[in-house]
């Protein structure tokens, strides 16, 4: 047992030595991520079984609605093409981290279709699912952009040829790729949009980056914007949005396998730009 978990210490050693070679600012900043990741802890949510209505009222649109049909066939799609190209698709298949699951496609589909966002912000790219999902309802809608921030995977750099191979060329025009990690980016990227109507977070996820990148977003986020932040199950990160005191309605929403939780928040029309954003309450 305790050569096994040397061995352990030891690859974890050597990779973090090879990124640090790659790419030293990176590797450097992604430290404070695994100190503090050991003061996480998951959270005993109230999950909402029925959060698609629910997404639907605050989107104001109709329930039931055809484009969740859509989006599963849409996601389904993109699985196959995955597959077909002898890619793995699904859990931990890219490196330790996970292909967008099903039911974040269908709420990320019908937030675009029905919010109709000029301004799209992203995080995490990996081999581009939700960055497709965003596309093609951006296509749909003939309006918008896309702007995600993605650090190719850290310590498996065999993997980096895959970053956004699920996005075909016919909707990148609306696509704009951020190469490095949100600590670095995001900042910068939100003073110059000024303004986002929507967030989906599907990078790092420990406490302090969803977080950081929350935080950063509100203080731009549109009246009526919406956030999607992905894998909220295993730290404390998201959990603040769900009670503090504020002007934002937040949804605790089950993944399809069943295996994970991911929130989705929207501003009420005195949060957003220009008052700092900041968590807001349940309902």
């Amino acid at each position: 047992m305790a050569g096994t978990a040397r061995s352990a210490g030891q690859h974890r050693v050597r990779r973090f030595a090879r990124a640090l070679a790659a790419d030293p600012v990176e590797a450097l900043l992604y430290v404070p991520e695994e100190l503090t990741g050991r003061l996480e802890y998951p959270v005993d949510y109230r999950v909402d079984e029925s959060w698609e209505p629910e997404l639907h009222r605050l989107l104001g649109a109709p329930w039931p609605c055809p484009q969740t049909t859509r989006a599963s066939e849409l996601w389904a799609g993109i699985a196959d093409e995955l597959r077909q190209r002898g890619l793995d698709f699904g859990r931990h298949t890219y490196g330790a981290y996970s292909d967008a699951d099903e039911c974040l496609a269908r709420a990320v589909w019908c937030t675009v279709l029905h919010r109709r966002p000029e301004v799209v912000v992203e995080t995490g790219v990996a081999r581009g699912v939700i960055t497709r999902v965003i596309l093609e309802g951006l296509a749909e809608n003939d309006r918008g952009h896309l702007w995600s921030i993605d650090l190719p995977h850290p310590f498996e750099r065999g993997l980096h040829d895959q970053t956004g191979v699920a996005v075909p060329g016919p909707v990148r025009s609306r696509w704009t790729y951020v190469e490095g990690s949100s600590r670095r980016r995001l900042p910068r990227l939100a003073r110059e949009l000024g303004t986002v109507d929507m967030f989906v977070h599907d990078s790092l996820h420990t406490a302090r980056n969803t977080r950081f990148e929350m935080d950063r977003i509100a203080r731009v986020l549109a009246p009526g914007g919406v956030m999607l932040v992905d894998d909220i199950s295993t730290h404390q990160g998201f959990e603040p949005w769900t009670r503090a005191p504020g002007g934002a309605e937040a949804l605790v929403c089950r993944s399809a396998d069943r295996e994970g939780l991911f929130g989705i928040v929207r501003t009420g029309s005195g949060t957003g730009s220009g008052t700092g954003g900041g968590p807001g309450p349940r309902r």
